[in-house]
């Protein structure tokens, strides 16, 4: 098992750093994939967060693995590999990773998610992190998400094998979900469930229902043709400045 600074010299090589040209202790966010890996529109998230005079870091959490983003469609989009709550493991060491830099104000981390990204995390809120089972990384305690004070979910997975809507969150950030309604991995009622855990356990949470399919903010390419996904430039470009809108807000 990986303790918390094994995976972030795993994850470091592969996480892309975002923002002002300084030195300045600065907030930051911190930007996890769906389960197509890393896709061209998450640089658009970090962008925004940069004009909003925050840090940024895109975690590949299939490169340190050796895995393709064929490998992701098939087996990790299928719910074969890697659930939400084994790639929380990734969340805890990135945190820990950032914290360890000195341009970085670790008591500011926003957290945020696409799909298969966003269920890591919200797996992670309902963990009690008394047990390094819990998210098969050791060395991380409660603590260590104390820094955060948000997440930004868009269209988080929140289907079978997910755990936001059927426990407890043991950790309390403020939340803005992005949920779609023509999201056929889950209508805005299921992420409704999930948020009303969230603030039934004392979360401050909003949330957003757009008018579009899963994956709606992503490039589109010849296999989203084929599929129920759509991108929509008007919808992805309200999304991000929404992002913004949020880092200021948090």
């Amino acid at each position: 098992m990986d303790t918390l600074e094994a995976r972030w010299n795993r994850l470091s090589p592969h996480a892309a750093f975002h923002g002002p040209d300084d030195e300045e202790r600065r907030p930051i966010a911190l930007l996890f994939h769906g389960c197509g890996g890393v896709q061209p529109h998450l640089a658009d998230y970090a962008a925004r967060a940069t004009a909003a005079g925050w840090r940024s870091v895109i975690v590949d959490s299939y490169a340190p693995r050796g895995w393709s983003r064929a490998y992701g469609l098939s087996l990790v989009c299928t719910g074969a590999r890697f659930w939400g709550f084994e790639r929380a493991g990734d969340v805890l060491a990135t945190i820990y990773g950032v914290g360890q830099r000195d341009d970085v104000d670790a008591s500011r981390i926003v957290l945020a998610g696409w799909s298969h990204g966003g269920w890591a995390i919200m797996d992670l809120m309902t963990m009690a992190l008394e047990s390094p089972a819990e998210a098969r990384i050791g060395g991380a305690g409660p603590g260590l998400l104390d820094g955060v004070g948000g997440l930004f979910l868009n269209y988080p997975y929140v289907g079978f094998g997910t755990r936001a809507a059927k426990r407890d969150w043991r950790h309390r950030p403020k939340v803005l979900g992005v949920a779609a309604r023509r999201d056929h991995l889950g209508a805005p009622k299921l992420h409704e469930a999930a948020y009303a855990r969230a603030r039934a356990s004392g979360c401050a949470v909003e949330t957003v229902v757009v008018e579009g399919t899963h994956a709606f903010d992503q490039p589109q390419e010849g296999l989203l043709a084929v599929s129920p996904m759509r991108r929509d430039e008007g919808l992805f470009r309200e999304n991000v400045e929404r992002f913004g809108g949020f880092l200021g807000a948090v």
